[in-house]
Parts: C-alpha cells; sequence; structure tokens
C-alpha cells in the first residue's frame, strides 16, 4: 500500500495493515484484502475515521461448511489459485480471489464489488465440486469480518403482518443473531441489520434474499466482534454433485458516521438506482396509482365498479388503474379466490361476464396504464393445477405447504408462460405479483429438481429467473413485489422488481413508521404505498371515513401526502368521495404529477425527525426532505401527528451555509428568504400546526443571494 491516504486512522486501533495487503480502496471506502495464500479482509473503514475493523485479527471473507468441516478464506487447507479484477460499469470494481481445497476437493470464488463513489460494496461466494465424489454443503455465509474492540450497539427491525419496521436497539453483548425462518425475508425481521460504535462509525449489513437469511454478531475474548452473513443455514443442506456449483445469496454492506442512519441510506438508495435497480419504461413514468382492493375487495368489485373508478380516476389525473384480486375463479363465483390460486384461466365471469380484456381496453381507452394482480407462486387447495401438474406443489414430509416450487423447472417454465400469457392477453402495463404463504423451510421433494435440503433456495432462485425473463420479454412492464404487503422486503427483490409494496394496513402512524423504516435501505421511489384507505375490513386502526362531517381538508392532506412519500397510489371508492375531497384529491394528484414525481425520482432523502411509531410511540412529528443533485432544489415534507408534542424545530440538512434560499409554502402564503446556515442550525420552527396537519415547501437557491 502506498500513499499518506492509506494509513489515516489505522494507528487508532494498533496496527496497519500488512505491506503486502492489496489496496481496493477508493476515495468513499477503506478496504484492504490480504494477499498471500489465503483470502481475508484486513483493513474497513472511511477516509479520515478510525477503521472499523480490527487491529491485529484478520477477517476470512466468507464462512462455509462442507460435509460437518468449516471453512474460511484464512482457512489453512485452502489454497490460493489467483486473482482478478475488472469493471463491469463504470465506477464498479468486481474482485475475485480463487481458492482450492486439496483435502475434500472443492474450489471457491470469493467475490467482492466495490462502488467507488460511495462507502458500499456486497459480497457472495460460488463454490464448486472438484472431486469425484458429492458431498453437501450446510452453510454458506458470503460475508465474514472482524471488527474492533469496543461498545458495539445492534440497530434491527421487527416485522409481521401490519407490523412492519417495529425497531429494536441492543448493547451487544456476547452475541446477537438476526434472522428469519419463515421462508420470506421480512416476516419476524427485515434483513436490516446496523452495528453502531460509541464513536458513531456504523456498519450496515443487508442480505439480499428474498428466503430465509441469517446474521450473525459474537464477541471475541478480546472485545472485537465477529460479523457472518447469509443464507440461514436452518433446516438446510445442498448436495452438490462432482462439477456441479452453487452460488451463495449476496449481501450488501454500507459504512456510515456520526451514528446518522442517513450517511447508509443514502449510498444505498444510490447505488440501488444506478446499479441495481431494473427499469422499464412504466416504472420511469413513476405512474399515480388507483386500486381497488381496500375499498372493494373482492366481495364488492365488478366490471362496472371498476369501470366506474377508472372513469373517475382518469378525471381526477390518475395514471395507473390496478384489478387486484378478485378477478378470478370459477365463472359462477361459488369458489373463493384464495381457494383456487394456480388455476389462472379461470376468470370470475360472474363479475366479469365480458372477460378481462374489456377491463383493460376500458382502461387504456382512458388514457391510462391498466395494472393487473396475480399471486403466481400461490396454490389453493382447490386448485385444479395441482391434479393436472401433480409435479408442481411444494410439500414438505408429504403435506402441501401451499405454493408452486419454482425449483421444479417445469414449474418455472409454467409460471412464466402464465404471466407471459397475461400479460400479452390483457395488454397489462404493470403486474402486481402477491405472496401469501409462509413456506418456512420450504419443500423437500426430491423429484422435480432439487434436494431434501435446498427447495427453497432453488425456488427463490427459480423465482428470480422467472422475474428476470418477464422483464427481458416485457421491457416496458413494471413488475410490483407484494407480499402480504411488506413481508418480502429486500434488496434481492428490488433487484428483479421496480416496485415494492410496503404493508397492507395504511393508517397515517402506521403509513410514516414503515416508510421511515423502508427509506433506510430502499430507494423512495420504489417504495409504494397507498394513502389512508376507506377499508371495507374491519381493522381496529383503519377507520378513514371520507363523509365524516368531523374530517377537514386538512386532515385529508395530510393522509394524502403521506402516501406522496414514495411512489404513490390510492384505494378509494372514487364515485362515492364528496365533491371537496375529491376536488383536493385531483390538486394533489396533479401536483405530484408536475412537482413531487422529481425529487421522489432522483433525489436524496433526510429523515430529520426520528421514527414514529405506531400506538402512540416514538416522535410525534415527522419530517423529511428530498435533495437534488447539485443541492439547488430541495422538498420538504412535514407532518404533526397526533400527541402532546405542539411545537418543533426542523433543521435541514445538505444546504449550502453560505447560500441563501427561497421558501416555498405550497399551500400558500408569500416566500421567504433565509440562509442555509440559518435553516442547518435553527432551522424552521411549526408552532401552530393541529394534530393530523402537514405541510410541503420548496426550497430553491437563489441566485447572488440576498
Amino acid at each position: 500500500m502506498t500513499g499518506k491516504r492509506g494509513n489515516e486512522g489505522l494507528e487508532a486501533h494498533g496496527k496497519q495493515h500488512a505491506a503486502g495487503d492489496s489496496d481496493w480502496s477508493t476515495a468513499s471506502l477503506r478496504y484492504a484484502h490480504a494477499n498471500g495464500m489465503s483470502a481475508g479482509l484486513s483493513r474497513l473503514g472511511l477516509p479520515g475515521q478510525p477503521v472499523l475493523s480490527h487491529g491485529i485479527r484478520e477477517g476470512g471473507d466468507f464462512v462455509l461448511q462442507l460435509g460437518g468441516a468449516r471453512f474460511g478464506g484464512r482457512s489453512a487447507s485452502l489454497r490460493r489459485m489467483g486473482a482478478e479484477v475488472y469493471s463491469p460499469a463504470p465506477g464498479v470494481r468486481h474482485h475475485t480471489v480463487r481458492l482450492r481445497c486439496d483435502r475434500l476437493f472443492f474450489e471457491v470464488d470469493s467475490h467482492t464489488v466495490i462502488y467507488e463513489d460511495e462507502p458500499v460494496f456486497e459480497r457472495w461466494v460460488t463454490v464448486r465440486n472438484a472431486g469425484e465424489a458429492p458431498f453437501h454443503v450446510e452453510r454458506i455465509d458470503p460475508l465474514q469480518l472482524e471488527l474492533s474492540e469496543g461498545e458495539w450497539r445492534v440497530l434491527s427491525y421487527r416485522s409481521d403482518w401490519g407490523a412492519e419496521f417495529e425497531p429494536e436497539e441492543t448493547p451487544l453483548g456476547e452475541s446477537f443473531v438476526a434472522e428469519t425462518r419463515w421462508g420470506r425475508s421480512s416476516k419476524g425481521m427485515h434483513p436490516w441489520v446496523v452495528l453502531a460504535r460509541d464513536d458513531g462509525a456504523l456498519l450496515h449489513v443487508s442480505p439480499m434474499w428474498s428466503g430465509n437469511w441469517k446474521v450473525r454478531f459474537e464477541r471475541r475474548e478480546d472485545g472485537g466482534v465477529s460479523v457472518a452473513a447469509g443464507l440461514n443455514d436452518w433446516a438446510f443442506f445442498k448436495a452438490l454433485a462432482p462439477g456441479e456449483t452453487m452460488e451463495s445469496p449476496r449481501v450488501a454492506v454500507a459504512l456510515g458516521s456520526g451514528g446518522d442512519l442517513n450517511t447508509v441510506s443514502i449510498p444505498l438508495a444510490r447505488i440501488g438506482r444506478r446499479n441495481w435497480y431494473p427499469r422499464s419504461a412504466v416504472s420511469d413514468e413513476l405512474p399515480v396509482e388507483w386500486n381497488h382492493w381496500f375499498s372493494y375487495e373482492d366481495q364488492l368489485i365488478d366490471a362496472d365498479t371498476f369501470k366506474a373508478n377508472a372513469a373517475e380516476a382518469a378525471k381526477l389525473g390518475f395514471e395507473a388503474c390496478t384489478l387486484d384480486a378478485g378477478w378470478f375463479g370459477d365463472a359462477e363465483g361459488s369458489l373463493h379466490w384464495h381457494d383456487i390460486r394456480g388455476d389462472w384461466d379461470k376468470v370470475n365471469a360472474a363479475r366479469f361476464p365480458n372477460g378481462i380484456g374489456e377491463i383493460s381496453e376500458y382502461v387504456r381507452g382512458l388514457g391510462m396504464r391498466f395494472g393487473f394482480w396475480c399471486e403466481i407462486e400461490g396454490l389453493g387447495p382447490q386448485a385444479s393445477l395441482a391434479q393436472r401438474r401433480p409435479s408442481f406443489p411444494a410439500l414438505r414430509e408429504g403435506e402441501p405447504l401451499g405454493y408452486v416450487c419454482l425449483g421444479n423447472p417445469e414449474a418455472r417454465e409454467w409460471a412464466y408462460a402464465e404471466l407471459d400469457r397475461l400479460i400479452r392477453t390483457y395488454r397489462c402495463d404493470w403486474i402486481k405479483l402477491d405472496f401469501n404463504v409462509d413456506p418456512k423451510a420450504g419443500c423437500d421433494r426430491c423429484d422435480h429438481g432439487h434436494g431434501a435440503g435446498d427447495g427453497l433456495y432453488e425456488h427463490i432462485l427459480g423465482l428470480y429467473g422467472v422475474l428476470d425473463r418477464l422483464r427481458e420479454a416485457h421491457p416496458d412492464v413494471l413488475l410490483e413485489n407484494c407480499s402480504s404487503g411488506g413481508l418480502r422486503l429486500d434488496l434481492g427483490m428490488a433487484r428483479h422488481t421496480h416496485a415494492s409494496f410496503l404493508s397492507d394496513p395504511d393508517w397515517p402512524e402506521h403509513s410514516l413508521q414503515i416508510f421511515w423504516g423502508v427509506s433506510t435501505f430502499l430507494a423512495a421511489d420504489r417504495a409504494l404505498h397507498w394513502s389512508y384507505s376507506d377499508w371495507i375490513c374491519e381493522h381496529p386502526r383503519q377507520r378513514f371515513d371520507p363523509h365524516s362531517p368531523a374530517l377537514t381538508i386538512a386532515q385529508f392532506d395530510y393522509y394524502t401526502r403521506i402516501g406522496m412519500l414514495g411512489a404513490f397510489g390510492v384505494s378509494q371508492r372514487l364515485p362515492d368521495l364528496p365533491k371537496a375531497l375529491s376536488d383536493r384529491l385531483a390538486s394533489h394528484a396533479e401536483q405530484y404529477r408536475t412537482t413531487i414525481r422529481r425529487f421522489v425520482q432522483d433525489g436524496d432523502l433526510y429523515r430529520l425527525t426520528g421514527q414514529p411509531l405506531r400506538e402512540g410511540r416514538g416522535p410525534r412529528w415527522a419530517a423529511f426532505q428530498y435533495a437534488l443533485e447539485g443541492g439547488d432544489e430541495h422538498l420538504l415534507f412535514v407532518f404533526r401527528l397526533d400527541g402532546n408534542e405542539t411545537r418543533r424545530h426542523i433543521v435541514l440538512r445538505a444546504l449550502d451555509a453560505n447560500a441563501t434560499y427561497e421558501l416555498e409554502d405550497l399551500d400558500g402564503g408569500p416566500p421567504r428568504r433565509l440562509t442555509g446556515a440559518e435553516l442547518m442550525d435553527a432551522g424552521l420552527l411549526f408552532a401552530d400546526y393541529a394534530e393530523e396537519q402537514s405541510g410541503l415547501f420548496i426550497l430553491r437557491k437563489v441566485e447572488g443571494g440576498a
């Protein structure tokens, strides 16, 4: 290693990395990799700050368990075969180190992708059986780090239906494990963990995987911390025959500082937009969407009702209408849609006598995009598909798990063909892909393309493959990720779909909590949620009544603007809205299209307050700032929740302290001029807001100041 920059801060932890190490550092990240006969990270940190890595003990890059024996990148039985680096895209460097074990006859490619402009990297490994006998892969963690001693806290999120992004914070004692065993990435816990050191240094770890995952933190005897992350080894093993290869899930790592999660989430969103997220013509539009579900569900929806709402949506300036569940079933409508998931050729003729094509053409004739719901993985107990294709159902110990196993190559081909047919036949612009099943350990059949221990792993890979084929065949279509709301929210699905639905419930306090949470790793334009819906089913918190005489326009603005923080959607009975609300909704839709959308699509998002929490917990103000590149324009949302916090100073970020900014209140009133220093020091005082009131502002840098 050469150069002064590479040595800064290392002395704080007692040792510089060995002179023979490879310096993979960038202007945003310190990263030194061990050379010699092994592989491992010897230095990790931010430029100009104390390193996170341990001063003496080097990491092992990965953890593997094969046939009961455990290996890491620094294991004595692994021999380094070579290394290479190439640039798959501008600003991206892909390093590969190849290792071989001559005792068990396997090879490992250890992959690290480093993004030059941000303190972000990702890790994965591939394992190949180079011998003449099969063996089992029983654990595969592509990330293994050794961190410094010190006081560390663990930040994580619990998750369940309607209770996504429930924060937890605990001091790191001897160990901490974050995981899910439900078969869906964000059922139980979200795949998001942050280690926070007492000096404010942050290490964010996200398994980029949509099934079972695991992150482990363990204290070493000297006070340092071992980190490992990857596929959950619970109920997992994969048999590798001679010549076969297995690739691990990827793990994303981001470094931050000052104890500020914005220093982690903004780099992740930037890298996501530039390098991870797929794009389509419709996703680039970020259309304002109406969806029928919570206001009608499957009980009240039919062709006439949908068309009446679509006609009203077009008048209000909406750009997409989505037909959710309830469109399919037996012709008489006698079977519940949930019980016959899988029979996607059956349309409920009682509700849609002229078929779905008529609905699509009507929506498109109004100048809007047509969206369509399908749970392609789901398999209802009365679906004929299970009898027609008996190799398709996922089973465990002979019992059906309620889904089609996409670890089966024939099932993958069927899933792609069905979705392709639906898109072509109904001219879909938007496909909402739902999944309402907890696979847990997954399928253990051995007769349709995978083994007894890797059914869920192969199912997730199969799903990714179907999604990739679908995007290639239909490059204009938007694919929406949904799983009982937000129970499969992860950076793996974000690499294969265009938008993620955050949660089924959408009462305001809950919506602010989950948007705050998801924005810690996902860009705002990829996060879809609806404004406060007029539910027809029972939920203690879903109490929105558009006809209530107590409802004010200010409250309606508050409810609607929460849905405008990311991708904007609405589920209301549009023809029944009072005229005052209908007019106001049209105004919001126009404002989103003309003003807000570009900030959501391209801006860096700063959370200016702590996370609001359900049941009256947490801060009772929420503020979000979107900063466009260059810093000349900013958008500010401010929300006062219910509670007794009547006043709040909102301090802004990412401004030029020496510049003057004009503050425009989009609700009206004269503009104000303030300096960047004033806005970032004292901030803006909000003292006259009622409970459930909001504000929306634009800041523009004024040329010449004054």
